[in-house]
């Protein structure tokens, strides 16, 4: 896309000159793996707020990165330009630049750390409440507000066959039932194990339900791949949603299906206290960026809002068949 404008270099040379400093190219390296806050970006890189606020605050001047709330605290990550401004190719190709090197060992350990301690917060606030997870559930959205619609989704998704599913965090499992009818074998993957006993619990009576103590990372050690996979009301429970979207995929078998159901982006801050979500919700060019990160395409979208004012995003992704 030819520069609108060619006489004005100003913000070409704004995001040249940001982008000219080995600590705010060490910073884009790091988002690669996710969004992070001022604090953890300073555990990091070993610097002071002060100077950590500064090159933050150069970097979105220039608009390689973004910003968004998370409760009380601002979450930082890579901008993404839309295809039709002219130095998106720009900051593509210095993205891809970057991807290409290895980060330090100390910088990989404390990301490693980092989002650790998010699962572990995840983890910690499944198992304190399993027992509440129903009445957790009604705040925001419960299963059956959304359940038909993705059974609708899943029973008209067009798949090369249907031997195998997987439902990443089935919650106390009702939708492990009708899974277990359009499917020959059901795998559950859930890392809290206070949820995965409700979960058996409730399909104790299907015999082809298979269920794994885990997370997404659990799915390439041991091989686990679907034909189909269903993830509904997890992603703003987890540390790398963009990360998350990449292990699915691995673990997607070509021709397969991702469905993901979420929230769309909200400003009610009191959910991450009172439900334990790590993120409120999710623009819809999110899903599709990391989608198409992860070798995904776009298939069908449906939205729905809640009369609590929250709003529900049912995406489908296919894995391109192999030619």
């Amino acid at each position: 896309m030819l520069n609108p404008n060619p006489s004005s270099t100003v913000p070409l040379a704004q995001q040249l000159k940001a982008a000219a400093d080995p600590l705010r190219l060490d910073i884009l390296r790091a988002m690669a793996c996710g969004s992070f806050g001022v604090l953890e970006l300073c555990r990091l890189f070993g610097i002071k707020q002060s100077g950590m606020s500064h090159h933050l605050k150069v970097l979105a001047a220039a608009g390689w990165i973004s910003s968004r709330r998370e409760g009380n605290s601002i979450f930082y990550r890579r901008a993404h330009l839309s295809t039709d401004n002219y130095q998106a190719p720009l900051q593509q190709q210095l993205f891809d630049t970057l991807d290409a090197q290895l980060l330090s060992d100390p910088v990989q350990d404390g990301i490693k750390v980092i989002q650790a301690e998010r699962s572990a917060q995840s983890l910690r606030f499944f198992s304190d409440n399993a027992d509440k997870f129903r009445e957790q559930q009604d705040l925001i959205a419960s299963y059956p507000v959304y359940a038909d619609q993705v059974l609708e989704l899943l029973t008209a998704t067009l798949l090369p066959q249907r031997q195998s599913v997987l439902e990443v965090g089935p919650g106390v499992g009702e939708f492990l039932t009708p899974l277990a009818a359009q499917f020959e074998q059901v795998i559950a993957l859930d890392n809290s194990s206070a949820m995965l006993e409700r979960a058996q619990a409730t399909a104790s009576k299907l015999a082809n339900i298979e269920f794994i103590a885990g997370d997404t990372t659990t799915l390439s050690k041991r091989n686990i791949t679907a034909d189909c996979i269903v993830v509904n009301m997890v992603l703003h429970h987890t540390p790398n949603p963009r990360q998350v979207f990449s292990e699915l995929s691995t673990a997607l078998n070509c021709g397969g299906a991702l469905l993901i159901t979420d929230l769309c982006r909200h400003d009610q801050s009191w959910v991450r206290e009172t439900c334990g979500d790590l993120w409120q919700g999710f623009e819809p060019s999110d899903f599709s960026s990391w989608a198409s990160d992860a070798g995904l395409r776009e298939g069908q979208a449906v939205y729905f809002a809640l009369r609590n004012g929250f709003q529900i995003q049912l995406r489908q992704f296919f894995k391109h068949k192999q030619h």
